[in-house]
């Protein structure tokens, strides 16, 4: 039986695309469940800032994005505006409850081709096997299931998108993927002394 890992996205997120494209390695071990989240939710939960909040943050994680999607030989294009307004979208995937395959499809119109869900919604709800007039989602509850999804998530210690939760450990990028390999091969990992001992590093901001 493969076990459980918890995927969470927004499709906002440039390195969630990378880390889709990317999964291959895990599936044969892992059952991966996604779980749409709000990310710029998830940040104002933790007093966080987006990179696009900071004007050399924003213009690092871009240029890096293109060089990292090079490395990977994947498609990869911006859209013309970015950060756009991810809810509609999101509220939209949790709706269908989106599998891998849709995600794919949804990722794909965005970062691979450079689209806006956003402005060209009819188009991206094409490109997710959608009528093109398929209306954005406005129902209340769809948009209380999306708040409590971020919710939860920071609740288990997700900080970020992408995120896979594995039991209670949460790994974070694209770039994390070895690490997860590692993990399942030696789940005890995090209970070694080394791991344990960084942890108790003394933070001077938090502990007073």
């Amino acid at each position: 039986m493969k076990t459980k890992a918890y995927f969470y996205y927004d499709i906002i997120s440039p390195y969630t695309y990378f880390f889709l494209k990317s999964r291959k390695v895990l599936e044969d071990r892992l059952e991966i469940i996604a779980v749409p989240i709000f990310l710029p939710g998830l940040f104002r939960l933790q007093n966080n800032r987006g990179p696009a909040e900071v004007f050399e943050k924003r213009a690092h994680t871009y240029q890096f994005c293109v060089w990292r999607a090079q490395k990977l030989n994947l498609p990869f294009k911006f859209p013309a505006r970015h950060p756009f307004a991810s809810a509609p979208a999101q509220r939209l995937l949790l709706q269908i409850n989106a599998d891998l395959e849709t995600l794919d499809k949804a990722f794909d119109f965005v970062w691979a081709k450079g689209h806006d869900p956003e402005l060209e919604w009819g188009d991206f709800c094409l490109a997710i096997d959608l009528p093109s007039d398929t209306p954005k989602p406005s129902d209340e509850s769809i948009k209380l299931a999306l708040v409590d999804s971020t919710n939860k998530a920071a609740q288990e210690g997700v900080f970020g998108a992408p995120s896979l939760r594995i039991n209670h450990q949460v790994f974070w990028g694209q770039d994390s993927l070895e690490w997860i390999l590692e993990y399942l091969d030696r789940p005890d990992m995090f209970k070694e002394k080394i791991y344990l001992d960084a942890l108790r590093t003394i933070n001077p901001l938090l502990d007073k």
